[in-house]
């Protein structure tokens, strides 16, 4: 599935993607079908195609990292090189991720949705989003998770 959506990532129009074949079991989870390996395999035409239909979007976000890393640093990649003016964007379940997406992405989310903790509008959550400079991967990546708390922006996908 596919939105474009505002409330993801703080002053971009997002075009989000469900990616299947998820890591997690987070307690509460909003698309537990995610975990299986539904869907078809995301592509380089499928993206082109998906930002050219929805006009106006300046970050492609990708819900789930599935289980083939590659293929998800080839889209990082593939955004990246073909749109240029897009920032491209990670929501991951884990507590960390791999070094190479902090280097592929321009916007990493770290943390399982944990119910008594809350999701990123609320301060106690135990989730994190991370803004990364480019070339600087892990080094580079500010915490910007506060600018949800406090705009008041309900990041709309509720437990992650």
């Amino acid at each position: 599935m596919t939105s474009v959506v505002i409330e993801e990532i703080p002053d971009r129009v997002t075009l989000a993607v469900e990616i299947s074949n998820c890591q997690g079991n987070c307690l509460g989870c909003h698309s537990p079908f995610l975990r299986e390996d539904i869907g078809e395999e995301l592509t380089p035409a499928d993206v082109d195609k998906m930002i050219a239909d929805n006009f106006g979007v300046n970050c492609f976000l990708l819900l789930g990292e599935g289980k083939d890393l590659e293929a998800l640093l080839g889209i990082a990649r593939h955004v990246r090189e073909a749109h240029p003016g897009i920032d491209v964007a990670l929501y991951s379940g884990r507590e960390d991720v791999d070094d190479s997406i902090w280097e592929a992405f321009d916007y990493v989310k770290v943390g399982p949705y944990i119910p008594s903790a809350g999701p990123l509008n609320n301060p106690t959550t135990n989730q994190r989003l991370y803004r990364i400079s480019r070339g600087q991967g892990r080094a580079g990546a500010e915490d910007i998770t506060s600018r949800f708390w406090r705009r008041g922006i309900d990041p709309g996908w509720g437990p992650e």
